[in-house]
């Protein structure tokens, strides 16, 4: 089981990676926006106080998100092939809060992957997503406010997984093939491990290396 943490700034294509990976490796996806945005459409007690921190360029406090994303886990059973965590966690405590989450049930993450793009192309990105799509927080003194809010509070994510060994940064401007298979590059490099192991054969006094790809995350 591999459980993903994909991690970047608003904007930075944390969506589309998710679902290329998704097709590619099966994995199982859990967006905060996704999830958040439903509430907000049905109008759920969730929703109103969520939207009134998004709607403000703020981040969803913990309580309101920890318990939404373990539900959601423990829904897709035992036997998954991991899962992609796209938008949380977004500050140290939750990082610790998902780590335990996770070690309760036996899982673990596996790696986090950051989507590293300069702030004018986000700005750009996402004033363009907010005339496309008509969201009311994609204005630009809105993204201001939740570029500086990332910068705060979020980036020290990127040396608290770096000590947990666990930090990958890929570069998230230029083609998104190239950028996929940049994040397939790290995801391959610990999905298998070489065991090379010395057979002797029955019927003649050598040895034979046999190279095994070996699930070693759990």
């Amino acid at each position: 089981m591999k459980n993903i943490v994909i991690f970047g700034a608003p904007g930075s294509g944390k969506g589309t990676q998710s679902d290329k990976l998704i097709e590619k490796y099966g994995f199982k996806h859990i967006s905060t926006g996704d999830v958040l945005r439903d509430q907000i459409k049905r109008g759920t007690e969730l929703g109103k106080t969520a939207k009134g921190f998004i709607d403000e360029g703020k981040l969803i406090p913990d309580e309101l998100m920890v318990g939404i994303l373990a539900d959601v886990y423990d829904s897709f059973g035992k036997d998954h092939e991991g899962v992609i965590f796209d938008g949380f966690p977004r500050t140290i405590p939750q990082a610790e809060a998902l780590k335990a989450m996770l070690a309760e049930r036996g899982h673990k993450v596996a790696a986090m992957v950051e989507l590293h793009v300069p702030d004018e192309e986000l700005v750009k990105r996402l004033v363009l997503r907010g005339k496309v799509s008509g969201r009311s927080d994609d204005n630009e003194e809105t993204i201001k406010k939740r570029l500086n809010v990332y910068h705060t509070q979020t980036q020290p994510l990127c040396d608290w997984y770096n000590k947990e060994g666990l930090f990958h940064s890929v570069d998230g401007l230029g083609d998104i093939d190239r950028i996929f298979g940049d994040v397939c590059e790290i995801i391959d490099s610990f999905t298998c491990q070489l065991v090379y192991l010395s057979t002797r054969q029955l019927n003649k006094n050598k040895t034979q290396d046999i190279q095994i790809c070996q699930n070693q995350i759990s």
